[in-house]
């Protein structure tokens, strides 16, 4: 009898496998780990374990989030890429389409671009994520726009970015005391939910993700 394969697909999130309690996604660059993490190997097929301590991403999906928007052919604008562990899970579930990956911090920019190296579906673009009019010509077709950036202004970054692309779908990841440390978490994601609103983003769902990451939200928008 042939082995069971412990690796399901996710329902609502093409490209994204659980053993039940951990997420996967298939290697894209087979036998490298970005981070650390576990490879594990089925039927040829290699898997990479998804942690939700490092990917607010996988946190997200871990505690529901459904129908984001990514799929094996999107063109994900990926707003804040840091050294790319998020951006790099991103990539195996984009096997098709491309991750555009915006980041400022030179350190962080090295890093990435090693990154970037073994995955040909990640480019690596040193930018302002504040003025995508310096990147738009880079970021072609872009119908994702995915967000982890810590700065005050955080929503009205993302919310230019998806006015500037046309796109509809994507995932703000907000840290609310970059926002202001004194006040309540909880108020500020719904100050941030109308604030988005106001400028016509329609906000699915907020996801609070302080089981993973203390004080910080991902708000799921799209149509």
């Amino acid at each position: 009898m042939a082995p069971t394969n412990p690796f399901r697909s996710l329902d609502g999130m093409p490209g994204v496998y659980t053993t039940g309690r951990t997420l996967m996604t298939v290697n894209s660059a087979r036998d490298i780990d970005v981070y650390g993490e576990r490879l594990v190997e089925f039927e040829d097929v290699q898997y990479r374990a998804w942690d939700p301590s490092r990917s607010k991403l996988a946190a997200a999906i871990l505690l529901g989030a459904r129908d984001i928007g990514l799929d094996g052919s999107g063109k994900v604008l990926y707003l804040g890429a840091a050294s790319g562990t998020t951006a790099s899970h991103v990539s195996d579930i984009a096997t098709s389409g491309l991750v555009y990956c915006i980041e400022v911090s030179q350190r962080s920019f090295r890093d990435l671009v090693r990154v970037c190296e073994t995955r040909k579906n990640m480019i690596p673009i040193m930018a302002n994520a504040s003025l995508p009019e310096d990147y738009s010509q880079m970021a072609e077709g872009v119908d994702f726009v995915y967000q982890d950036i810590a700065q005050r202004d955080q929503a009205e970054i993302f919310a230019k970015n998806m006015r500037h692309f046309g796109v509809e779908r994507g995932m703000l990841m907000l840290k609310a005391r970059s926002v202001d440390v004194n006040r309540n978490p909880r108020a500020i994601f719904s100050e941030v939910k109308k604030e988005l609103a106001s400028k016509g983003i329609h906000v699915r769902e907020v996801i609070d993700l302080d089981q993973y990451a203390r004080d910080h939200a991902a708000f799921v928008v799209g149509p």
